[in-house]
C-alpha cells in the first residue's frame, strides 16, 4: 500500500527500514524534517537520535557508532556538510559505513534555504582532504529517496565507505505517493567492529599511518576499491534515447523538469531524449556514451553554474559538442527555457517552447 509522503521524512522511515538505528545530526533547512522525524521515531524502535551540539560533533558520533558495527545515519545542507568534511574524511580513511544525506540548498556561504545542486563538486570529488571517494547517490523523486536510502546502506556495509545521497531542496520537500520496504535487519556482521573483544584478538579502527610506505600501501588499497566500486556501481536511466538527435543530461529534480522539455522538444519537430545519472560517482560513463550515440549535440541543465557538465564532457571525450544550461542561487529552470535551449540546438528551422528567448 501506498503513503503520501514529503521526501525527507519517506527517506527517514527507509533509513530506519534499512536498520538504521543511531542518527546524530543539526538542524539546518530544507532537511531538518529528516531530524524531526527520527525524533519521534528513533525511541520506538530501540534506535539513538542525538541533536548534536554543531555538525562537527554530529559527524564524529558517526565514526564511532560506525566503529562500533551500527548503520548510523547522519543528515546536513551545504553549510552544515561543509563542517562536516573533516570527519568525512576520517571516515573514509578508516572505512566505516555510513550514509549521509545533503540536501542541496543555495549557496555560496549561508546561501539561501532554497534548492540547488552545487553541491555536485563537494561530493563527487571526496569534499575532505586525502585521496578519497565516496560513492554518490542521486534520487530524482520520492520514491527513489526510499529506494536509494536502502541502496546506500546496503553499499556502504559491502564496500566499508561511506555513502552519500545527494538530493536537492526540491525532492525533499515535495510530497509524493511511495511505496515503503519491510524492515529489515541491522546489515550484516562485522568482524572488523571496535564492539568488545572477547573471544577474538582486539580490532583497530584508524585512519592514522606514521610511516609513509604504511600510508601508500593504505592508499593503494583504497584505490583499488574505488576501482571496483567504479566497475560494478554506476547507474543511470534513459528516455527516449534510442533516436536522440538532442541528448539533455541532467540528474535529481532537474531531470524531472528536463523530461517535459523533452517531451515539448519532440512535439516540436526535434528529436531529444533524456539521460539521467543516478549515480553522480561513480559517473556511469559508458551508458552516457550509448545514450549519445546517435546525438549531434548535447545539453546538460543543472542548478548550478556549471560542475556535473564536466564529467559529461570527461564521459564523452570531445566526440560531440556538450552545451550548458544552468541556473543557480535557488532558481529552478523551467520547462520552456530548457525547451527552447534544446531547439536552438536542434537547427535553426524549429521554433520555440513558450516563450522566445531575448
Amino acid at each position: 500500500m501506498k503513503e503520501l509522503m514529503k521526501g525527507n521524512e519517506a527517506l527517514a522511515e527507509a533509513a530506519v527500514r534499512a536498520g538504521c538505528r543511531f542518527f546524530f545530526g543539526y538542524p539546518i533547512t530544507p532537511q531538518t524534517e529528516i531530524s524531526e522525524y527520527l525524533a519521534r521515531r528513533m525511541p520506538g524502535v530501540g534506535g539513538v537520535f542525538l541533536q548534536a551540539e554543531s555538525e562537527v560533533a554530529a559527524i564524529n558520533m558517526v565514526y564511532g557508532a560506525a566503529g562500533a558495527g551500527a548503520r548510523v545515519m547522519t543528515s546536513s545542507s551545504g553549510p552544515g556538510i561543509s563542517l562536516k568534511q573533516e570527519g568525512v574524511s576520517y571516515l573514509a580513511g578508516a572505512e566505516l559505513p555510513c550514509v549521509i544525506v545533503n540536501i542541496m540548498r543555495g549557496g555560496p556561504g549561508l546561501g539561501g534555504i532554497q534548492p540547488s545542486q552545487s553541491d555536485y563538486f563537494q561530493a563527487t570529488r571526496g569534499g575532505g582532504h586525502g585521496d578519497y571517494r565516496l560513492p554518490v547517490l542521486a534520487p530524482g523523486n520520492v520514491q527513489e529517496m526510499v529506494d536509494l536510502t536502502g541502496l546506500a546502506f546496503d553499499l556502504a556495509d559491502e564496500y566499508r565507505s561511506p555513502v552519500y545521497i545527494l538530493g536537492d531542496g526540491a525532492v525533499g520537500q515535495m510530497m509524493e505517493a511511495v511505496e515503503l520496504p519491510p524492515d529489515c535487519s541491522a546489515g550484516p556482521a562485522k568482524s572488523w567492529a571496535a564492539n568488545g573483544c572477547r573471544g577474538r584478538g582486539k580490532n583497530v579502527i584508524t585512519s592514522f599511518f606514521m610511516e609513509a610506505a604504511d600510508l601508500e600501501r593504505h592508499n593503494l588499497k583504497l584505490q583499488e576499491k574505488y576501482r571496483l566500486i567504479s566497475s560494478r556501481e554506476t547507474r543511470g536511466e534513459g528516455y527516449l534515447t534510442e533516436d536522440a538527435e538532442v541528448l539533455v543530461v541532467a540528474f535529481g529534480t532537474t531531470a524531472r523538469i528536463a523530461k517535459a522539455a523533452v517531451k515539448a522538444a519532440r512535439a516540436g519537430g526535434v528529436a531529444a531524449g533524456l539521460f539521467r545519472p543516478v549515480t553522480l560517482w561513480p559517473f556511469p560513463a559508458e551508458q552516457l556514451q550509448q545514450a549519445a550515440s546517435r546525438a549531434g549535440a548535447v545539453l546538460t541543465v543543472e542548478m548550478n553554474y556549471g560542475q556535473m557538465v564536466e564529467d559529461v564532457r570527461l564521459a564523452l571525450q570531445c566526440r560531440l559538442p556538450v552545451h550548458f544550461y544552468g541556473r543557480g542561487g535557488g532558481m529552478v529552470p523551467y520547462a520552456g527555457d530548457i525547451c527552447n535551449q534544446i531547439m536552438g540546438l536542434g537547427g535553426d528551422d524549429h521554433g520555440y517552447c513558450g516563450v522566445k528567448p531575448a
